[in-house]
């Protein structure tokens, strides 16, 4: 397995220096697109509900993830309380709205890093790491000094800023980003992010320049890009628009998972009133899948898994 490029920039003592830079955007929070101005350092809450402490749900070897990053002895998920967004049909709502979880100091988050890697996970996956990310560079320079060597996973809704994702270049091996709208006013009505489409994309681009399409060794993702694509009910997904953009402007070798798991939870169960409520109450059609793959095959997307039985 190649060497992680994080761990050059620990020995270089850049990995510090990010993690410093990191940190300053927390005095007026300005870590994700929100930019909600709290002090995080005097631990003030905003939109995230995150303070100056990760938050942490559970972690473990996760075996339903992608396969590239499964392997033989799992993903090494870590799952981040709260969230910079609000999507009305969650699957993980208790996590990323209801507060579950316990905070946690940089160390201990670190140690969470090496046992995972002890326990022989493939890499350390981190679920919806955006708004904790001054604190993730923390951790991981501190593991790498004790001997964390497996790759990174970024894990993310994909409402980021370029700004914070250059503070990870070198330091993530996988972004795992959600392509999850191809229409701005969806995004607001469905998951309270404005502007959501042109800030999903300019973040894609980075991704991208940092670090390429997906390159699997021995079945094992090493580094690069997977796109998550959750088709939704009636098209709400825009999944065409996705697809155009993810062929014509990242690469048609882009590494893209179509998924059928769409289902009701979360919020939309108990808001009746929702403008799309009548849409988000069932689950994707087969047609709806099929759809979606023959949109992604339209546009020269090659690299492409998902699937449905009926």
């Amino acid at each position: 397995m190649t060497e992680p490029s994080y761990l050059t920039l620990y020995r270089s003592g850049e990995l510090a220096i990010r993690a410093r830079q990191a940190y300053s955007l927390l005095s007026s929070c300005s870590v994700c697109p929100r930019c909600c101005g709290v002090d995080r350092t005097l631990d003030e809450r905003g939109y995230c509900r995150g303070g100056l402490l990760p938050k942490v749900a559970s972690y473990g070897p996760h075996f339903g993830e992608e396969a590239p990053l499964v392997g033989r002895h799992g993903s090494g998920t870590i799952f981040l309380s709260g969230c910079n967004m609000r999507c009305v049909f969650c699957q993980n709502y208790r996590i990323s709205q209801a507060d579950e979880g316990v905070e946690i100091s940089t160390e201990r988050l670190a140690g969470i890093m090496l046992t995972l890697q002890g326990q022989r996970c493939h890499n350390i996956n981190l679920v919806s790491p955006t708004h904790f990310v001054p604190q993730i560079i923390g951790a991981i320079s501190i593991a790498a000094g004790k001997g964390l060597s497996i790759p990174i996973v970024y894990n993310t809704g994909t409402y980021d800023t370029v700004e914070t994702l250059r503070l990870l270049d070198g330091i993530i091996d996988i972004y795992m980003p959600d392509a999850k709208y191809g229409r701005d006013e969806i995004a607001l009505a469905l998951s309270d992010a404005p502007g959501y489409v042109g800030i999903m994309k300019e973040a894609l681009l980075e991704m991208q320049r940092q670090v390429g399409d997906l390159v699997v060794r021995d079945g094992i993702a090493e580094r690069g890009l997977i796109i998550r694509h959750l088709v939704l009910p009636d098209n709400l997904a825009g999944t065409e628009l996705v697809m155009d953009f993810i062929a014509n402007k990242l690469s048609k070798d882009a590494c893209v998972n179509i998924m059928d798991q769409y289902r009701s939870c979360g919020r939309i169960l108990t808001e009746t009133g929702h403008p799309f409520r009548s849409s988000l109450m069932r689950g994707i059609s087969g047609k709806e899948y099929r759809d979606a793959i023959g949109w992604a095959e339209r546009y020269g997307l090659h690299r492409c898994f998902g699937g449905r039985t009926d």
